[in-house]
């Protein structure tokens, strides 16, 4: 999933106990350098990077330990997983989503914790233990979580939001975006549908494919990011997107409203802390992980970016109005009707991929009439080729 940076309109009043804490300790002597730089690979704009008054965790991460931070950014899990599969660089803390965890974890890709050097992660609340993305929660630790809901313009969207079939009404063509990457594309019409999103059976994906085929002439686009400025300026009315993200998008404009599905169920996501196989400082990069889950440092982090922290003891230095907001921190019901992605069989994988081409060509009919056409300029070039080795024979005689 593609982060954005969050632009709570929390005043800085609130977010005082948290930063003055690391505020204060700034005049401290900084920790002697180890001579030890981590490479760290994250969403883009996932961090809080001291900007607005937010503390900069990277660097306060440096003050405290002596080692550096090298730290880029990717805008897919499937980037991150190319860029690890190439071995084209080497990256010492990674933070995948949960299926791409463990997608990770069966391509030995990722290496085992030493949890002695991550004592801080004992704040992490059981409910995100042994999760099915890592099931002996030996590979990850959990950065942050939210779910998946609905972002609709309160000035044409005058019914409740409660299900995703809002978004195959034919009453809003045109009006309707659409996620640009097929898990969470294929996850709305299994919710749909009441299937699982990790579904083993091929039926039940191609239900989920012709549903979205159907909803395709009246989605406007396929997009990612762009449903801020769509939504914003009012020439989309309803996007299914991340819960983190409508700090960005439903405090700054307040005709735009935002739904967990009630009725259908939704997508339980989770963005989790890895060290590649390749890392070559393990011990540094768990010190780096184990900051993270400090609590203060948490609660800070999750202040700037919008998502939810996985610790208790971070969302109580929150705000109330954001500790009891149900977009960030939804009712037990809703969570219970949610579910997480997992890692997909490779067959399952290539009849994804398979059904999503389809559905983004408008299905196997428009598949096959492109073939022809290819299979035409192909028999043409053919012909053009046989005839100039004929006119030469020919020439020549």
């Amino acid at each position: 999933m593609k982060k954005r940076l969050a632009a709570f309109t929390l005043s800085l009043l609130f977010l005082l106990p948290v930063i003055l804490p690391f505020s204060a300790n700034a005049a401290e002597e900084s920790a002697p350098k180890t001579g030890v730089t981590i490479n760290v690979y994250n969403w883009g704009e996932y961090i809080s990077n001291g900007v607005d008054g937010s503390i900069d965790v990277n660097k306060e991460f440096t003050r405290k330990t002596g080692i550096q931070v090298n730290y880029t950014t990717f805008e897919s899990n499937e980037n991150l997983y190319a860029k690890l599969v190439s071995g084209g660089a080497n990256y010492d803390v990674v933070i995948p989503s949960d299926y791409m965890v463990s997608k990770l974890i069966k391509e030995k890709l990722v290496q085992k914790l030493d949890y002695k050097n991550i004592p801080n992660s004992k704040y992490i609340d059981a409910n995100f233990l042994k999760p099915v993305y890592d099931p002996t929660n030996e590979y990850s630790v959990p950065y942050t979580w939210g779910v998946v809901g609905i972002f609709y313009n309160k000035n044409h969207i005058k019914e409740t939001v409660d299900s995703w079939d809002i978004l195959w009404n034919e009453k809003y063509a045109g009006k309707i975006l659409m996620f640009d990457n097929p898990r969470d594309a294929f996850g709305i019409a299994q919710k749909r549908l009441g299937f699982s999103f990790n579904s083993n059976n091929p039926n039940e994906w191609e239900e989920a494919a012709m549903l979205l085929k159907q909803q395709k002439p009246l989605v406007q686009a396929y997009v990612m990011d762009q449903i801020f400025d769509k939504m914003a300026s009012g020439e989309a009315w309803l996007a299914p997107y991340y819960a983190g993200d409508a700090a960005t998008l439903v405090d700054s404009n307040p005709e735009i409203g935002f739904a967990i599905p009630t009725k259908n169920g939704t997508n339980f996501f989770v963005d989790a802390m890895c060290i590649p196989s390749t890392a070559q400082n393990k011990a540094a990069a768990e010190a780096y992980i184990n900051f993270l889950c400090n609590p203060e440092i948490a609660a800070a982090n999750v202040s700037y970016i919008g998502y939810s922290t996985p610790e208790s003891a971070a969302k109580a230095l929150l705000p109330e109005e954001v500790q009891n907001n149900p977009i960030y921190y939804p009712p037990k019901e809703i969570l219970q009707q949610s579910e997480t992605f997992a890692t997909l069989p490779e067959d399952t994988n290539l009849l994804l991929d398979t059904l999503w081409a389809e559905v983004k060509m408008g299905g196997p009919g428009q598949t096959a009439t492109l073939i022809a056409i290819l299979s035409g300029f192909l028999l043409l070039y053919i012909a053009v080729v046989l005839y100039k080795r004929h006119k030469r024979k020919w020439d020549l005689q």
